[in-house]
């Protein structure tokens, strides 16, 4: 019998995943589906193969397919077994109504007549058990997910910056395993951060940055505006899994790329509490400086090669003020800040008669009080939920806000905890204070602004002379008081150290 002869039939065939059991991959089922059809009389022109889940309706390949049979460009359609065909009962009742059109359904590992009143019933039900599998098995699949996520363990694909685990044996994916730090992206994540917490950056102007450092998304190409927005507001980064769509917020096992102090700052920043984002196009000291009789914003504006800073007001004595005197009155009180050797050497012995002192075993008895009750207002966010004071989006914002919190509480516990740590910071911090004029010459105009901001409180112009007035903490030589600006300042220290930014 020639081909002409033989019944014109489709062949479809699906995997649910890229990786299928053994007997079940696309080529397993074309396979069976030719030796049926030669068995049978039948002839496949067509194929139409499909790697989606039948649970989900509106796959793109079967809807094609479906369309042509209704238009006749067949006689018939070869299935390799119902599951394989379909797994919900609305599109099973499209396949059932094909014999209705003279179209022939055939089951490979069924042996079904569809045009028979007992066959069609066995068909039915054979979709029903089906769909009810599917059903059954999409419960457990979310049980398991529920239960690593209660785990700290993240069942999904890693974010960026991050590794999944593979199995040695069969390379298969493992969910029983935090992610792992990528060698490459991880620390081009932390650098993202530290740049937009500066707040000299826009999520704009950190595209082409980050693209020439070579930071890539999960498809291998730079990074997109919305790519960059999702990494700065996945709270993943400093340690928590917060899941996008419930809101449910569990503490990760994963080792965190950020600081949760960091991760605060970010979106201090995106959500403008910290005041206006400005790009590395802005003049050096914009909206650093006001007017010291009337208030007013001191306004850059370039005339003959300088940069001017300039009071709005016309009737106020202050006028303007050119940059390069900033900058020199800047460094001058700078000079003045530096700490001397000698100092130098009396704050390290008095770090370390701080380490063993009342005062900071206070300090964490304090910390572990604050964490106790940290706890506490987490475990009454449940109760305000089931009672109805809380509605679920409340409830996931305050654990979310409270969640972060203790991330912070913790960090600063570790620290105390563990002086050496500590130690080794404050050592960085000091010798960083020793040259910090040199540290402020050296650095890029992002990074000047960030130093400007935050050392000195007050940055007026009295007519034309600046007024400059540093924190306390930087003209305080204890370390107490010093301790904790130290992380404060690590994200710039950390670029510092790069010197990479432009």
């Amino acid at each position: 019998m020639n081909n002409h002869d033989m019944k014109q039939c489709f062949g479809y065939i699906r995997v649910s995943t890229k990786k299928q059991e053994e007997g079940v991959s696309l080529e397993a089922q074309k396979e069976a589906i030719l030796q049926y059809a030669a068995q049978k009389d039948l002839t496949v022109t067509q194929w139409f193969e499909e790697a989606h889940s039948a649970a989900k309706r509106g796959r793109p390949i079967f809807t094609s397919m479906m369309r042509q049979l209704r238009a006749k460009r067949a006689e018939g359609v070869i299935f390799h077994k119902i599951d394989r065909s379909v797994r919900n009962l609305s599109d099973w009742e499209a396949v059932t109504e094909l014999p209705n059109l003279d179209i022939d359904v055939h089951i490979v590992t069924e042996n079904i007549d569809f045009n028979s009143r007992g066959g069609r019933l066995t068909a039915d039900l054979l979709a029903v058990f089906a769909a009810d599998f599917i059903r059954n098995h999409q419960a457990e699949v979310k049980k398991g997910q529920l239960g690593r996520l209660k785990q700290g363990l993240y069942p999904f694909r890693a974010p960026i910056g991050y590794l999944d685990n593979y199995a040695r044996q069969d390379k298969t994916k493992r969910a029983d395993q935090p992610k792992r730090i990528c060698p490459i992206k991880g620390p081009l994540i932390k650098e993202l951060f530290d740049l937009y917490a500066t707040g000299q950056y826009s999520i704009r102007s950190l595209m082409p940055i980050m693209e020439k450092r070579g930071l890539r998304n999960h498809a291998d190409k730079p990074l997109s505006k919305h790519g960059i927005e999702t990494i700065l507001r996945n709270p993943f980064y400093s340690g928590l899994i917060v899941m996008q769509r419930s809101g449910d917020v569990y503490p990760g096992q994963h080792k965190p790329l950020i600081t949760p102090q960091l991760f605060c700052r970010v979106q201090d920043i995106k959500s403008g509490k910290a005041g206006k984002k400005v790009t590395k196009h802005n003049h050096l000291y914009r909206g650093l400086f006001r007017c010291a009789l009337c208030d007013a914003a001191m306004t850059p504006e370039k005339q003959k090669g300088h940069t001017y800073y300039r009071c709005q007001n016309s009737a106020c004595p202050t006028k303007t003020v050119r940059e390069e005197i900033l900058e020199h009155d800047i460094e001058h009180h700078l000079t003045q800040l530096q700490l001397q050797p000698k100092e130098i050497k009396e704050m390290e012995l008095q770090w370390q008669r701080w380490i063993d002192s009342d005062e900071r075993h206070a300090k964490q008895q304090s910390l572990d009080l604050a964490i106790n009750q940290t706890k506490a207002r987490l475990s009454r966010l449940t109760d305000l939920l089931v009672d109805g004071t809380l509605s679920k989006d409340e409830y996931n914002e305050r654990k979310r806000a409270l969640s972060l919190e203790l991330q912070q509480k913790e960090v600063e516990q570790a620290n105390l905890a563990n002086p050496h740590l500590s130690e080794q910071e404050m050592q960085k911090f000091l010798e960083l204070m020793k040259n910090v004029t040199q540290l402020y010459q050296i650095a890029k105009p992002a990074e000047k602004r960030w130093l400007v901001e935050n050392w000195f409180s007050n940055r007026t112009v009295l007519r034309n002379e600046p007024c400059l007035e540093p924190y306390s903490w930087l003209r305080s030589r204890d370390v107490a008081e010093l301790a904790p600006y130290v992380k404060m300042h690590d994200p710039l220290f950390e670029l510092l150290l790069r010197r990479e930014i432009k």
